[in-house]
């Protein structure tokens, strides 16, 4: 027996018509999968993309002797089983069957499917969404949208882990009353996995973010009440009062984040959306509260200030 095939096996498991796959190339197709094991006898079932790394997977052969007839063939062949150049390690699965029950929302994936019931589409912020769900780590992607069922989100996290977690603590919970606008009296959460592994954002906006690029082009349409200046009777341009603000910041010593415009403005009162972009070679962020007496304040307070010591990002 060779030596591959010692580290490939476990014998003390009692034989069955499942096999577990381990050590497959990440997010390896079901044709991938099926291609290895179809000499072996006929495939009834597969289940891919299992466990945390997505690198394990589940077949499920007609017959226990298919199976053995597998297990045995590389237990003694002088090449391990390979994907893609990569070892592949096989052992009897202790499940008996695969039960998908055809319903995709419930395989573990780092994707969730969020319906929110209850509310109508606008009457949860995509910052909520984004408050609630970064309880259970970081939240990496969220698209918003309006379906038969309803309001619902796709948030994507790091990993399935974190996923489940996410989905455990929350489902059938509702959003917290304080969290919601003044109108909105519930917020029930139903939530399933999604078949998705990576989500397409385009770009920022009031309806999806991706969290994990700042330099992410901006939809206007993510701020509804952007500045428009107002020419007086004297013909001298005047800034009409607005909910959003417009930051240029001069002497960009340090990097600017999302986050530490965040925390600057927030000292003034709740901040709904910060969107950075670069206009003329200059760093300029638009920041948004829910009203026009808030980022008055805010504008008043700090124009001309600097966000750090030394007069660093002013």
């Amino acid at each position: 027996m060779s030596s591959s095939g010692q580290h490939q096996f476990r014998y003390t498991q009692t034989p069955s018509k499942v096999l577990h796959l381990r050590n497959l190339p990440w997010e390896c197709s079901e044709e991938e999968l099926v291609e290895l094991c179809k000499p072996f006898g006929k495939i009834v079932n597969t289940k891919c993309n299992v466990g945390a790394n997505r690198n394990q997977a589940f077949v499920e052969y007609a017959d226990l002797n298919q199976a053995i007839s597998m297990v045995s063939y590389f237990a003694s062949a002088s090449e391990p089983a390979q994907v893609r150049g990569k070892t592949v390690y096989i052992q009897y699965s202790n499940r008996h069957e695969i039960v998908n029950n055809k319903s995709p929302g419930d395989i573990p994936g780092n994707v969730l499917l969020v319906t929110m019931e209850g509310v109508q589409p606008g009457d949860v912020t995509i910052e909520v969404i984004h408050l609630v769900f970064s309880a259970f780590g970081f939240v990496h992607k969220i698209a918003t949208f309006e379906k038969a069922a309803g309001f619902q989100a796709l948030i994507q996290f790091s990993d399935v882990d974190t996923a489940s977690a996410a989905k455990d603590a929350l489902d059938g919970r509702s959003i917290p009353r304080y969290l919601l606008l003044e109108h909105v009296s519930s917020c029930n959460l139903r939530i399933s996995y999604s078949a998705h592994t990576d989500l397409n954002i385009k770009f920022q906006s009031h309806r999806s973010r991706d969290y994990t690029n700042p330099y992410l082009p901006v939809n206007p349409t993510a701020f509804e009440g952007l500045a428009q200046p107002v020419v007086g009777a004297d013909g001298i341009k005047k800034d009409q009062e607005s909910n959003v603000l417009l930051a240029a910041i001069e002497n960009m010593q340090y990097a600017v984040t999302v986050d530490v415009l965040h925390t600057v403005f927030s000292a003034f009162g709740t901040v709904q959306k910060i969107a950075i972009f670069e206009k003329n070679g200059q760093t300029q962020a638009l920041v948004q509260y829910p009203d026009v007496s808030t980022a008055s304040v805010a504008k008043d307070s700090l124009e001309g200030h600097c966000i750090y010591d030394g007069g660093y990002c002013s």
